[in-house]
This record gives structure tokens, C-alpha cells and sequence, in this order.
């Protein structure tokens, strides 16, 4: 085995564990419930590869970055999207009524994109990726498996997502989709992400 796709592998194996908890997988489900889980994945997918593009190309210097402030700004995008979610009124039109999404594939897809973009920035498997391009320096096979691993738990969180909106009523997601954004808002804002 080469040592490039060595190290991609053992970056694959640690970010995937690591991201599997973490906020923007719970962020890709709770999108997907809403969306469908094509156009969800295909927006967290390039925000994530931007992040992971981001986290190799500044190295070390990204974990030097003040990683409060981020984590409360994004703590906040958070609290407020919930209580948008919450106040939101599902209304019913013609499109609802026959099943299909709310939104056209690429409104679906920038609203991932742009949740998971802040949700990603500062996050623990960014730095982890940060710091795993300056010890490796190897930053394309450093891309290659922190990305894939990324992926790989988007497309994990979209499929569950999807399945979870088949079971539970619209007005149900959307409260418990507020109700998970906020609280992970505030765990952003209070330091426990």
C-alpha cells in the first residue's frame, strides 16, 4: 500500500468516527427531513469539501484561529434558525399536497450548503484535518480521506433523514428540527461543542 492512500485511509477512519456525532451530520438529517436527500447531500457535500479544502490549506494556522468566537457565532446561526423553523407555518399548496419538496434541488441544496458551511467552520474535524495536513504534509491524501469521510457520514445523515420525514408529520419535523437547532446552538454558544 502506497504511503498516500495510507494516510488517506487512517484520516478516512478518524474523521468518520469523529464527525458521526458531531452537529453538521445532525444538521444534514434534520435538512433531509425537510428536503429531499439528493439535493441535501450534494450542498453539505461541496461545503465540506470547501472546509476540508480550507483546514488542509492553512495547516496549523486554522487551529490558531479564536475557536470561541467561531463556535459562538455559529452557536447563534443556530439558536436563530431554530426559532425560525419553530415560528415557520407549513402552508399548503399544490406541491405539498402531491409529496413533492417545498423547494426547487438547488434552493434545497444552498440551504445545506449554507447550514453545513457554518455548522463545519471551526469544528473539531476541521481542525482535526488542519492538523493531520501539518503533521502528514501530504495535504492531498490528507483532502482526499478527511473529505470522503465527510461524505460519507452526509450521505449516512441525508438517507436517515429521508426515512424520518416518511414517518413523522411535517409540522412534527419542522418542531423538532427548531428544537434540535437550538439546542445545538446553545451548546455552541455555552462551549460544549
Amino acid at each position: 500500500m502506497s504511503p498516500s492512500l495510507r494516510i488517506a485511509l487512517s484520516v478516512y477512519g478518524l474523521i468518520f468516527i469523529a464527525e458521526l456525532p458531531d452537529k453538521t451530520a445532525l444538521a444534514a438529517l434534520v435538512l433531509a427531513t425537510r428536503h429531499r436527500p439528493l439535493p441535501v447531500f450534494v450542498g453539505a457535500a461541496v461545503a465540506l469539501a470547501i472546509q476540508s479544502l480550507v483546514a488542509v490549506a492553512a495547516g496549523q494556522l486554522i487551529a490558531l484561529l479564536p475557536a470561541r468566537i467561531v463556535h459562538v457565532v455559529a452557536g447563534i446561526v443556530f439558536i436563530g434558525s431554530g426559532i425560525v423553523m419553530w415560528f415557520q407555518h407549513e402552508e399548503p399548496d399544490e406541491d405539498k399536497a402531491e409529496g413533492a419538496p417545498a423547494v426547487g434541488f438547488w434552493r434545497a441544496a444552498w440551504i445545506a450548503f449554507a447550514v453545513v458551511f457554518v455548522a463545519e467552520w471551526g469544528d473539531l474535524t476541521q481542525l482535526a484535518t488542519a492538523a493531520l495536513a501539518a503533521r502528514y504534509a501530504a495535504p492531498i491524501a490528507v483532502f482526499v480521506g478527511a473529505t470522503a469521510a465527510l461524505w460519507s457520514v452526509i450521505a449516512i445523515a441525508a438517507a436517515a433523514g429521508n426515512r424520518v420525514s416518511k414517518v413523522l408529520s411535517p409540522k412534527t419535523t419542522l418542531r423538532i428540527a427548531a428544537v434540535l437547532f437550538a439546542l445545538v446552538g446553545v451548546a455552541l454558544v455555552v462551549g460544549l461543542f
